[in-house]
């Protein structure tokens, strides 16, 4: 395999930007669900992504900056009831409303089960045996057979989407229950997916990963399947305990446009376990907080298939590089790891001792300037794209830049005319890379 040189240079200490730890969703209380593999959207940290360019104009339609504040949708007495069921509970299929986007079934019933109040009489049912979601809106028990306005089936340990405007029992064509904040994540101290809510009115349009539209035609407004993030300058340092945690899932997992409703208005389950002080606490600080800390960000970037919810990752480890010294220099070579459905956009080198320094995304070597010729070095590589920057590579083996280790000369000349050769491409040299050492 030819080595891909690049001409670049970086001539300080550069920080090295290392990947968050991977923390996974805790199970569904009850089962040993997960809702959705790791690499799926709804669980997939965008707090690094970039702003949306449209930030600014759904804010202002959704009253962001009109005052606004977050309005938490749940507690003891309301919120959104989830039922756990299993293979020998009564499977029925339902009368749907909206047949034509509607998974047939048939649906789990368990013997007493938990209905949203009147408005939207959501019914959401989770399978503990084969981890399927069943969920339903205008859900009607009392009719033989059961009727329902709609109804969608997902499978927890996929990242398949819906069928390309389908309806779900929400309008945006999404899962209800993974959008849940949900008593015993935040009694854990960790809500690690994006959590659903609603605004007035959405444009007649929807985006990944979102599969319907349910709006007016008016581009001011924020389409089905748009996503916010709380702004990292907003402080939460004063928050209690519990808010902090639905505060630190904003800002790295944000919320998603779900449904039409009240703005700014977010959804949590309906559980006795909300009936604390603590929790009343909770919710009480979280309406303080301004619909204006939030921006939206622009997640397509994270996009891998659009007929699937799974969202590109950071690259994987690298294996260990090669290095060869030189005179105060060395040069190392690494060979590109997976790159997390995403195209890598450069690579961090990091030197032991010395510093790090970064190379462009398509070059698989560096020459390293500035080393101590005598020092034993060892080299590190982590390659980065869009989503963030992966785990650093084993070192490489070591090496002792030597003053005597220099190029060697050319031969001499010979007074015969050589033939004429003709001379193929050269590409061009390694990154060249400089780093201050330490204490220097």
């Amino acid at each position: 395999m030819r080595t891909r040189f690049l001409c670049a240079f970086a001539a300080v200490l550069l920080p090295v930007a290392m990947a968050s730890p991977v923390v996974h969703a805790a199970a569904v209380p009850g089962t040993s669900c997960t809702v959705f593999p790791a690499d799926n959207i709804w669980n997939t940290d965008v707090s690094q992504l970039p702003v949306n360019t449209s930030s600014t104009t759904w804010l202002t339609s959704t009253g962001a900056f009109s005052g606004k504040l977050l309005h938490p949708d749940f507690g003891a007495p309301y919120g959104i009831p989830y039922n756990v069921a299993s293979n020998s509970d009564t499977f029925k299929s339902f009368n749907f409303q909206y047949a034509s986007e509607s998974d047939p079934g048939p649906y789990p019933i368990p013997s007493s089960p938990k209905i949203e109040g009147p408005t939207d009489s959501h019914m959401l049912v989770i399978n503990k045996d084969t981890c399927k979601l069943y969920e339903t809106f205008a859900t009607d028990l009392a009719t033989n057979p059961p009727s329902a306005g709609s109804g969608a089936v997902f499978d927890l340990t996929s990242n398949a989407l819906r069928t390309a405007n389908w309806t779900s029992a929400d309008a945006a064509g999404l899962p209800i229950f993974p959008g849940l904040v949900r008593v015993d994540e935040v009694q854990a101290g960790f809500i690690g997916h994006a959590i659903r809510f609603t605004v007035h009115n959405t444009n007649d349009a929807y985006i990944w990963p979102a599969r319907h539209r349910a709006g007016i035609n008016d581009a001011t407004l924020p389409p089905m399947g748009a996503r916010f993030r709380l702004r990292s300058t907003f402080d939460i340092s004063s928050f209690g305990s519990e808010a902090k945690v639905v505060l630190t899932a904003f800002r790295h997992y944000g919320l998603i446009v779900a449904d039409n409703g009240s703005d700014w208005f977010f959804q949590g389950t309906e559980d006795a376990g909300w009936n604390t002080a603590a929790y009343d606490t909770m919710v009480s600080q979280l309406k303080t907080v301004p619909a204006s800390a939030f921006e939206a960000i622009d997640e397509s970037a994270l996009m891998v298939d659009p007929n699937s919810a799974q969202a590109g990752t950071v690259p994987s480890q690298p294996a260990a590089p090669s290095a060869t010294p030189g005179n105060a220099r060395a040069v190392v070579m690494w060979t590109p790891p997976a790159n997390g459905g995403q195209p890598i956009t450069g690579y961090t080198i990091t030197g032991n001792p010395g510093g790090s320094a970064l190379a462009a995304g398509s070059a698989t070597a560096a020459v390293v300037f500035g080393l101590v010729n005598g020092t034993s070095y060892t080299f590190t590589v982590a390659a980065r794209n869009v989503v963030g920057t992966g785990s650093p590579s084993p070192p490489s083996n070591a090496v002792v830049p030597n003053s005597r280790l220099i190029a060697p000369s050319s031969p001499a000349p010979v007074t015969a005319r050589p033939p004429v050769t003709q001379v193929p491409p050269q590409p061009p040299p390694p990154s060249r890379i400089v780093w201050l050492q330490p204490g220097s």
